[in-house]
């Protein structure tokens, strides 16, 4: 990884550094970032930015709701990366310094590359809903369904999946920390793949609440339809390195960050990897820019030799403030 950042990015050299991490749809809330907003206009202005790219009052279904229309995935992703990317401004205004390697989950890579200046957010707001709606598309309501498998080994459940599949598809999605990998595909070869896991004991998986089933092969046509936004939109090369899901490494050429993320929706996020390519070039502390901590959670189960506050709430942005000075 080392050689190729080196390549990406001349100017690159291995030293103690900072990351900043985004994260995915799951981490919205009615009346995230509210008490944030009050203290730091970088917020309030980089909304009012997206709200006007959107033609939407982005900061009043935010700030008010109600929680099933923030849900919406063609609302929450808009919304989830304009918090993000409001948070991150906000942290540069306070006089924060700029981390040396960003990383994002899944939609979180999106914000990724905004901060990075690699995308403007009038461009990634509307990309974003784009591809919300183009997910939802993809498979209606019903057919498609996620689950979270707990303390269990990859290759048990890999070869759940294959046998439970029956032509239909089922694979692991979002390799988010050990012990905690998300499956994601049809619904029907789902529950048959939970059924097989319990028997071959590893008992404990969470279904997740959402209508599309991401990062699996159910999403390859939507990907298809998001290459084609995606070549009208500019990309440049990003200021700060970016990893992406795809492949847990950075990426400088336009063209190649345009094909990670089409590839990104209907491949495995490799949360795992993506962590530890962080602490082998020397990353020791990392910020949550985003509402929630499910990101802080992951890293501290992914590795001891790096760690990860999150920022959302005025207490935890005042102390990651102070401690960075």
């Amino acid at each position: 990884l080392g050689v190729l950042l080196s390549i990406a990015f001349p100017d690159w050299k291995p030293l103690v550094a900072t990351a900043f991490l985004f994260p995915g749809q799951g981490a919205q809330s009615v009346g995230m970032l509210g008490q944030l907003a009050a203290q730091h206009s970088a917020i309030a202005e980089t909304f009012a930015e997206a709200s006007s790219a959107l033609a939407m009052d982005l900061w009043a279904l935010v700030a008010n709701g109600p929680a099933a229309e923030l849900n919406r995935t063609e609302n929450t992703q808009p919304a989830l990366l304009t918090a993000s990317v409001a948070l991150y401004r906000a942290w540069r205004a306070a006089g924060g310094a700029a981390p040396e390697y960003l990383a994002g989950h899944s939609l979180g890579e999106y914000s990724a590359l905004v901060c990075a200046n690699a995308l403007e957010l009038t461009d990634a707001a509307k990309l974003v809903r784009l591809r919300g709606q183009l997910m939802q598309q993809a498979v209606p309501e019903g057919i498609g369904a996620m689950a979270a498998v707990l303390n269990a080994d990859l290759e048990l459940i890999e070869a759940a999946c294959r046998d439970a599949a029956q032509g239909e598809v089922i694979a692991p999605a979002n390799l988010n920390a050990p012990g905690q990998i998300v499956i994601s595909g049809h619904a029907s070869a789902l529950e048959r793949t939970l059924i097989l896991l319990a028997e071959r004991g590893a008992r404990k998986a969470i279904r997740l609440p959402v209508s599309v089933p991401s990062h699996c092969e159910l999403m390859r046509g939507a990907a298809e339809q998001l290459r084609a936004a995606l070549a009208q939109i500019e990309l440049r090369a990003p200021e700060i390195p970016v990893l992406h899901n795809v492949s847990a490494l950075a990426q400088s050429d336009p063209q190649q960050i345009r094909e990670k993320l089409v590839a990104q929706l209907y491949s495995r996020v490799r949360w795992i990897e993506t962590v530890q390519a962080l602490v082998a070039q020397g990353v020791t502390s990392a910020y949550e820019c985003g509402p929630g901590k499910a990101l802080s959670g992951m890293v501290k189960r992914i590795s001891d030799q790096l760690s990860c506050a999150p920022l959302a709430e005025p207490s935890e942005f005042k102390a990651a403030l102070e401690a960075s000075q």
